[in-house]
C-alpha cells in the first residue's frame, strides 16, 4: 500500500504557492507510505542547451559529510566552467550548459557514490527514507514553486526501503513515475528492456514500468500510445501517475482496485490515493470529484 499525489497548477497566479498546497496532500498520506517519500517539481524550462540534474549524497559511507563546494570546484575545473549548484541537505540541484552524457560520466568517473535522481530542463527531484513529514521538512518542500508536481508515500511490500528504492522513478529527460500498486511480470520487461542496453539502478518493480514507457517514447511514441503499449505488456495491479515537463498522466489497471480521486477546478487539477489528501484545497466545496476509470487515460497538460 503506497499514496499517490499530483497537483497541477492552471492558474499561473498560484504556482508560487505549488509546495504550501501540496505539502498537506503528501502528509495525508503518511498512514499509506510511512517508509519513505519523494516528489518531482516541474518548473519552467531552461533554455535548450541547459539542463538541471538532481543529485543525492546519502549513499556516501554512514557518519561522513558530503561538501557540495567541492564537488562544483571540481566540476569547475574539469569543465573550464562554473555550475550553479542549489544545495537542500544532502540533495542538491546542479545546472550547466553541457552534453548529459558528459556530465553522466564525470560523475561516475569522479564521485560514483554520488545518484543522479533525474536529468531535464524542468524536472527538479528529492526522495529520500523517513516519515513523509520528516522528508517535507527536511527539503523545505513548503517553498517549492512550479507548474505541477508527482508526489508519492511508500509502504514496501517488496524490495528494500531505501532513497533508490523510493518514489519518483525517472527514465530519459523530463520524465517521472510513481506507482501504487504491485506488477507480476516485471523481470521479463527488465529482460526485453536490457537486450536493448537500458541499464536498471534497483529491482523495484516500479523501475521496469517506468524504463518501459520512456522507452517507448524513445522508440518513437508519445505518451499516449506509450501508456497503450504499457496496457498490453505491464501485468499486475496498479494505478501510475506520471510527470513530463508539460504534462500528469493518470492510469489504472483493468480491474482498478489501487484507489485514486480527481478534483479539478479552473484553477488546478488535483490528485490522490484518497480524499483527505484533497480536503484542504482552495474551493474543493466546487470542485468536480471523481475517480478514475479503469485502463482509461487521464492526461493534462500545463
Amino acid at each position: 500500500m503506497c499514496g499517490i499525489v499530483g497537483l497541477l497548477i492552471k492558474n499561473p497566479s498560484l504556482r508560487s504557492s505549488l509546495g504550501e498546497l501540496m505539502v498537506p496532500m503528501l502528509i495525508g498520506m503518511s498512514q499509506r507510505g510511512p517508509d519513505s517519500a519523494g516528489l518531482a517539481v516541474f518548473t519552467e524550462a531552461l533554455p535548450d542547451n541547459q539542463r538541471k540534474y538532481s543529485l543525492y549524497s546519502g549513499s556516501i559511507p554512514a557518519g561522513d559529510h558530503f561538501h557540495w563546494s567541492e564537488l562544483a570546484q571540481t566540476f569547475q575545473t574539469h569543465f573550464n566552467t562554473a555550475p550553479d549548484l542549489q544545495i537542500h541537505e544532502n540533495q542538491a540541484v546542479l545546472t550547466a550548459n553541457l552534453a548529459p552524457s558528459a556530465v553522466k560520466q564525470w560523475l561516475q568517473d569522479h564521485y560514483p557514490h554520488i545518484h543522479l535522481l533525474s536529468i531535464g530542463r524542468a524536472i527538479d527531484l528529492y526522495k529520500d527514507a523517513g516519515s513523509p513529514t520528516s522528508i517535507a521538512d527536511r527539503y523545505h518542500f513548503k517553498d517549492l514553486q512550479g507548474s505541477h508536481l508527482v508526489g508519492h508515500t511508500r509502504m514496501a511490500t517488496e524490495s528494500a526501503v531505501t532513497p533508490a528504492h523510493a518514489h519518483p522513478f525517472t527514465a530519459g529527460e523530463d520524465f517521472c513515475l510513481v506507482h501504487n500498486g504491485s506488477l507480476s511480470n516485471p523481470y521479463e520487461i527488465r529482460r526485453k528492456l536490457e537486450h536493448h542496453g537500458i541499464h536498471f539502478e534497483t529491482d523495484n518493480d516500479t523501475e521496469a514500468a517506468c524504463r518501459f514507457l520512456e522507452w517507448r517514447m524513445q522508440e518513437g511514441d508519445d505518451l499516449k500510445a506509450a501508456i497503450q503499449k504499457g496496457f498490453e505488456a505491464l501485468d499486475g495491479f496498479y494505478t501510475f501517475l506520471m510527470g513530463t515537463a508539460d504534462k500528469l498522466a493518470l492510469v489504472r489497471d483493468a480491474f482498478a482496485c489501487k484507489p485514486a480521486v480527481v478534483a479539478e477546478t479552473d484553477d488546478y487539477v488535483a490528485i490522490a490515493s484518497e480524499f483527505r489528501s484533497l480536503a484542504h484545497l482552495p474551493n474543493i466545496n466546487h470542485a468536480h470529484i471523481y475517480e478514475p476509470a479503469p485502463e482509461e487515460m487521464y492526461v493534462w497538460t500545463v
